[in-house]
């Protein structure tokens, strides 16, 4: 989680206890939750929006037009991959296990 391990959250945690104490920190707590919400809220928000005005105005048609691709990055990435399994089976046949 962000790059902290535990210790270090303990640490955290220790150190926010001691400044507001224990009784601050689950209000402060549900502060905290409350914004994220928000902000994953808003976010959303301006995602569809976005997809919306660009179906509207026929930009996502264009880019499929003009660039003779399907806009789905992981259906490209599946292919990849399953060609690649392919071509490593082809080069190492089947692999037994030796008990």
């Amino acid at each position: 989680m962000f790059g902290i391990g535990g210790g270090e959250l303990f640490f955290i945690i220790l150190i926010i206890l001691m400044f507001f104490g224990s009784d601050k920190v689950p209000e402060m707590a549900r502060a905290f939750g409350k914004f994220m919400a928000q902000l994953k809220n808003a976010t959303n928000d301006i995602k569809q929006e976005i997809n919306k005005t660009a179906d509207q105005s026929g930009i996502t048609k264009d880019i499929k037009e003009t660039f003779d691709v399907d806009i789905n990055p992981m259906k490209d990435i599946q292919q990849e991959i399953e060609k690649q399994k392919e071509d490593l089976e082809s080069i190492t046949g089947p692999i037994k296990r030796q008990n």
